[in-house]
């Protein structure tokens, strides 16, 4: 594995490479939604266990950790109350990690969340304004217990349990220091932290990309179609030696991450209301690399993809070989499509890449891949593109919530960032969106507050 002043060196490979990640623009951003948000025919059917996305970095502030942050439930409206935006009970949200290579989870972090009325005789959420994740005001209360479990093993250890998760951002009326309520969700453990809650929508895009890519001209760029709607969020910092194979991240500096949501196999709707769920876990959505499922799968596999382990991806090799993104660029813009089959796009796509992220003995398979030895201070000057403008430490090496992932895509699909050296074409394809409509945190977990019920017509353009 690469060190990173290696990983230096290697940045003109990556930004070949990255004509490839152009398409993992295929993999994703051109026509892509906001990264996972309904992506598929069933899942759309279930915001609660649906994965929008999955960042993981070195953590900035604290370099001997890795933060993972996952989200779920897409276009959260702020004032859509009365229920507001609760994580689904008895559900498995886990964050995955493969530290050898193998496509298997060798550690898994799961949270598990159950709710609860203080009053069920009133239709409100809070019957007062709510200053604590406890206070007795805040009528619907949910909260969770995590979970490590060691695959190989079979060992599962209850790390935390019963933690408040942060509630919906009602309005100012209702919680007037909504950021005290957010700050006290996070909760420490062995080193470790975690916090649940609602976030902004940590993703940025112009979505009018479905418009016939944007107009078909480019016209329809430079409006943040998420800004001002929420998610939920599950975020994770965990020390580096937890999740590296032997405990050692300085010689096995590579994991391999997604998330995944998992209900129970039987639900029964009872007569008088009420729900049964019984059985064993199932998945029902998987995410790893941004904007994958949406448009490199077809319509007719995004639901098998969902249920499928990534240790089972070969079956998706046919459409990462001879990608549909190219030829529909080259038939609205005129960019001749790279030829197939894309060998190279296997690199990208299922493998890493070799001297930066790619595993020893890889098994081709779908993920974020991480190279936990490259730290923060190895790339002072960031850039929101990430490899391709040199950044090793941004996107295709795990991923950041600031990298642009859109414009990392579009600006190398005419093949003109090969040498390091973008041509002004390359530079005129973007969204027209560089950054999120609010600032990221400088401390865990990072993501920014939601926008509150109490701000009408924020998605007035």
């Amino acid at each position: 594995m690469a060190s990173p002043r290696r990983a230096r060196s290697l940045v003109a490979a990556v930004v070949s490479f990255m004509a490839v990640a152009g398409v993992v623009a295929n993999l994703g951003a051109v026509p892509g939604t906001a990264s996972s948000h309904r992506e598929a025919p069933l899942i759309g059917d279930d915001p609660k266990a649906d994965n929008t996305d999955v960042w993981a970095f070195v953590s900035p502030d604290r370099p001997g950790t890795i933060t993972i942050i996952g989200s779920w439930i897409p276009f959260e409206e702020p004032a859509g109350g009365p229920n507001f935006y609760p994580f689904a009970d008895d559900t498995a949200y886990d964050f995955n990690i493969d530290n050898d290579g193998d496509a298997r989870p060798d550690w898994i972090y799961r949270w598990v969340f159950s709710s609860r009325f203080r009053n069920p005789d009133t239709f409100l959420y809070n019957t007062g304004q709510v200053t604590a994740l406890r206070d007795p005001d805040l009528n619907f209360r949910q909260t969770y217990d995590l979970y490590r479990i060691n695959v190989d093993r079979g060992r599962q250890v209850k790390l935390l349990d019963d933690r408040p998760v942060v509630p919906s951002r009602v309005g100012d009326a209702s919680m007037p220091d909504y950021e005290s309520l957010f700050e006290a969700g996070v909760h420490a453990f062995d080193k470790a932290r975690s916090w649940a809650g609602q976030s902004d929508d940590a993703f940025f895009l112009d979505l009018r990309v479905f418009d016939l890519l944007y107009g078909a001209d480019l016209s329809e760029v430079g409006d943040d179609t998420l800004k001002g709607f929420n998610v939920n969020t599950i975020a994770l910092q965990v020390p580096a030696t937890r999740i590296a194979k032997g405990g050692n991240p300085t010689k096995n500096p590579v994991v391999g991450i997604w998330s995944s949501t998992s209900r129970r196999s039987t639900r029964v709707l009872n007569m008088n209301g009420t729900r049964d769920e019984s059985g064993k876990y199932v998945q029902v959505s998987r995410l790893g690399s941004p904007l994958v499922n949406e448009v490199v799968i077809p319509v007719g596999k995004k639901d098998r993809f969902n249920a499928s382990k990534p240790k089972d991806d070969a079956q998706f090799a046919s459409f990462v070989l001879d990608p549909e993104v190219p030829k529909l660029i080259e038939a609205i813009y005129g960019i001749p499509a790279p030829a197939t089959p894309r060998n190279d796009l296997v690199q990208a796509f299922l493998t890493g890449v070799p001297g930066l992220n790619q595993p020893d003995r890889v098994q081709a398979s779908e993920m974020l891949r991480l190279n936990m030895s490259i730290k923060p201070r190895d790339c002072p000057a960031f850039n929101r593109l990430g490899v391709i403008d040199g950044d090793i430490c941004g996107f295709p090496n795990g991923r950041r919530l600031a990298d642009d992932v859109v414009d990392i895509a579009l600006r190398v699909m005419e093949g003109d960032l090969t040498d390091g050296n973008p041509t002004s074409s390359s530079v005129a394809l973007g969204d027209g969106v560089d950054e999120n409509d609010y600032p990221f945190r400088s401390t865990f977990p990072y993501v920014a507050l939601p926008t509150s019920g109490s701000d009408a017509g924020v998605h007035t353009p």
